[in-house]
């Protein structure tokens, strides 16, 4: 695992192999990346990376000038992992939370122009997470919600759906906030 590019592009993120996690693809990162620079200036923004696992996107949205970046999961082994490789990388704008995502949301009090969410595959709430996040404070009007899942996760009743992309075994579905 790397990161494609910014300030530390093709730096090597050794992740532990004892995490319990599923990382995104260097080849879909890349993709969604490519994506994005199309779509937003990632320089000075707020990112919010939910179920962040090994923190791949976190580290990728830091490398390329995000003002500041909050990676949230439960596991305090991927908490703690991202927490040291920021400091190695000298990542003054990422911080690493161990919470579950509802909870943060709940207790959150910044905005986000981007929140990106990858829970697990076989995750339940993934169609009440994307609701509490559009409803909710936590993305800025115009904001994107990504959320990564499988192939067979659609999102037709989502009036903010934007677009499906698709990356081999990795799927992206972009969302974006009303305008309030």
């Amino acid at each position: 695992m790397r990161i494609i590019g910014g300030s530390h592009r093709s730096r090597r993120i050794g992740a532990p192999r004892d995490l319990p996690l599923r990382p995104t693809t260097d080849f879909a990162k890349e993709s969604l990346f490519n994506i994005l620079q199309n779509k937003i200036d990632l320089q000075e923004i707020r990112v919010l990376d939910l179920f962040c696992g090994t923190g791949a996107i976190s580290f990728e949205f830091s490398s390329r000038g995000a003002a500041e970046v909050i990676a949230v999961d439960t596991n305090a082994k991927c908490t703690g992992f991202i927490r040291e490789k920021a400091g190695e990388f000298g990542f003054s704008n990422l911080r690493s939370v161990r919470m579950d995502a509802f909870g943060f949301l709940e207790t959150n009090r910044l905005d986000y122009d981007i929140i990106f969410a990858d829970p697990p595959y076989d995750y339940k709430k993934y169609r009440e997470l994307v609701k509490v996040i559009l409803n909710g404070n936590a993305l800025k009007p115009n904001g994107l919600l990504i959320v990564e899942h499988e192939a067979k996760m659609e999102f037709p009743e989502e009036e903010r759906f934007l677009e499906k992309r698709t990356y081999g075994a990795v799927n992206f579905s972009f969302f974006q906030k009303d305008n309030a």
